[in-house]
């Protein structure tokens, strides 16, 4: 029987009428968080002169942080600390939304195919007020057996990603060859999510198919993945200590309670300086949409065992 729980995405419109889908991993209904790892989209290869590509109005976080990672495209990110930066292949973006932050997302004009993950980062309550901040990285590869892999959070393989994070968290681009076989050493305090962008690949034995997330929980010290087609096989590795709080995540919002989420929407639409603005963004701000009648619960993993 394999240790490997397997989780199937499902398929979220972002926008309008010519809106980009994404598949999206986590939350579910059965796991939260993966770590601190706490949502996680998945979209891509899509031609942008069929799908529009990627066109987010600025837009506001609370109590988490963004990781954008691509594998092929360019997106435009501005935010309302000032950053103007530029998401590019193998690039780390991670936006750090605290108190609060707002930013807009553009695939740009030189993109033809866009493709790639944006992935959350839930803060400890400690935290969850921390300031705003934008940090950039761009990993060395390195080889491992048949794999080749950037590790653009945490440590694996080696070597150890410069970027600050709130909780002890692991974030790895890996592609196999062909046929390949790599055994990872593994910090056994982790568990681990393997996202499955293109191949079939097993986890630990497990088969995973694209756009499926594997979850391992902790006590493992290695894991050993084998890319089973002809083909090159892409996914990404992430980690972290189980993150035992209970979360509210609503939009764009993490808090701890319903009335946290009604303080932070409240203050988005009354354009409060929580969240100050975006500057060079053509256009005007996503509103936020209308809170559900029932009050929002706070939710958790399911108790280990």
């Amino acid at each position: 029987m394999s240790n490997v729980e397997v989780l199937a995405p499902r398929d979220v419109p972002l926008g309008g009428p010519r809106s980009m889908t994404v598949r999206r991993t986590l939350p579910q209904r059965t796991r939260t968080t993966i770590g601190a790892w706490c949502f996680a989209d998945h979209y891509g290869p899509d031609d942008v002169r069929e799908t529009g590509g990627m066109r987010v109005a600025p837009h506001p976080h609370t109590g988490l942080q963004t990781a954008s990672w691509l594998f092929s495209g360019e997106i435009e990110h501005r935010d309302s600390l000032g950053s103007h930066a530029f998401v590019r292949p193998g690039e780390l973006n991670l936006m750090t939304g605290g108190h609060g932050i707002s930013h807009s997302e553009v695939s740009t004009a030189r993109t033809t195919v866009l493709h790639g993950v944006q992935l959350w980062v839930a803060l400890p309550d400690e935290h969850r007020d921390a300031e705003r901040d934008f940090q950039h990285h761009v990993p060395t590869p390195v080889h491992v057996g048949g794999a080749e892999i950037r590790v653009f959070l945490g440590t694996l393989a080696g070597t150890t990603s410069p970027v600050r994070t709130f909780t002890p968290l692991l974030g790895a681009e890996l592609t196999l060859a062909p046929r390949a076989t790599a055994t990872l050493a593994l910090d056994p305090a982790f568990e681990h999510g393997l996202l499955v962008d293109r191949g079939h690949v097993r986890m630990a034995g497990a088969p995973l198919r694209p756009a499926e997330l594997g979850h391992l929980a902790t006590g493992h010290d290695t894991l050993t993945l084998v890319n089973d087609s002809d083909d090159t096989a892409r996914a990404v590795l992430l980690g972290g200590a189980p993150f035992e709080e209970e979360i509210v995540m609503w939009w764009n919002f993490i808090g701890r309670s319903h009335q946290d989420i009604v303080r932070a929407r409240e203050e988005w639409e009354r354009a409060s300086d929580r969240f100050g603005a975006v500057d060079g963004y053509d256009g005007k701000r996503l509103p936020a949409p209308a809170l559900p009648h029932a009050t929002l619960t706070p939710r958790a993993n399911p108790r280990r065992h």
